[in-house]
């Protein structure tokens, strides 16, 4: 069972990234959409082991992630997602192009799209999929998926784009130190802080809880071995995390850390250093 899950995450790594950043804007957050990337994944394994022959990957992997992240909206935002109820007007046929620049720094204005625009808008114009190749993934007509571009394009492109959130002055000082401590790899000191059922989760690698979680630092004390981390806390999507640059000098994240507390001590370490698309389209604000 290992061995055929192995096979399967080989097969569908190079699309998934195209995947998160489908999801990342559907959920208008880069670890929702990381989530819906797992469930998505999820299913398709298990619906894999139910044929007789597979189908063509990338636009059934793309089905089936648009159909999680619409249930993933009507479960956590409470909307009717509605294909038929969101099209416009299908006369309304603009065919230009979005400003790429654009779509792509506006990652947290997705979540204020209806479902439809935001799918068509994020297949079309973040990852240029055909009009065709939109309308088959969402299950509707080319009409629906170019009026949707045209209410979607005008709504980004009037949006202004939101004040960075900042951390509240608790969670700044439990990241600093957690920072502190990890730049100074005084790795006893971390593991001191972990509650007794704490959670570790490296996504996409292994997850353990209770005192095995702890060991998380002995992997990182031989990964300092061979590379040069940084850490610095943030907030990515309204999220406080830790933020960790490689190497230490680069300008930008090269990938997060969520670190959860309870009563003063670790209770979750989310880390996703094995998924480093998710700083794709990620509003990082120190």
């Amino acid at each position: 069972m290992a061995e055929a899950q192995q096979r399967f995450m080989d097969l569908v790594a190079e699309v998934r990234p195209e995947l998160h950043r489908y999801c990342a804007r559907m959920t208008g957050s880069v670890f929702d959409g990381e989530d819906v990337v797992q469930d998505t994944l999820a299913k398709a394994y298990f619906a894999l082991g139910q044929m007789e022959e597979a189908p063509p990957l990338r636009p059934w992997l793309f089905r089936i992630a648009h159909n999680t992240a619409m249930d993933f909206l009507r479960r956590y935002e409470h909307k009717n997602v509605d294909v038929v109820a969101e099209v416009p007007d299908a006369t309304d046929t603009d065919e230009r192009d979005a400003d790429p620049a654009l779509v792509e720094a506006a990652l947290i204005l997705f979540a204020s799209l209806p479902p439809l625009q935001r799918s068509a808008l994020a297949l079309k114009d973040v990852l240029g999929h055909s009009l065709e190749e939109v309308a088959a993934t969402m299950d509707t007509t080319v009409a629906a998926v170019k009026a949707a571009l045209v209410r979607a394009r005008a709504t980004i492109a009037a949006a202004r784009p939101p004040a960075p959130v900042a951390l509240h002055a608790e969670d700044r000082e439990r990241l600093q130190r957690y920072a502190d401590l990890f730049n100074a790899r005084s790795w006893d000191a971390l593991r001191a802080q972990f509650a007794e059922e704490a959670r570790l989760d490296v996504v996409a690698r292994t997850q353990r809880r209770g005192p095995g979680a702890a060991q998380y630092y002995t992997r990182y004390a031989e990964i300092i071995d061979v590379e040069d981390l940084r850490a610095e806390p943030g907030v990515v999507d309204g999220v406080p995390v830790i933020a960790i640059y490689r190497p230490a000098s680069s300008p930008t994240p090269a990938y997060f850390v969520q670190v959860h507390w309870h009563e003063g001590r670790i209770a979750l370490i989310r880390d996703f250093r094995y998924v480093p698309y998710i700083t794709d389209g990620a509003g990082f604000t120190r």
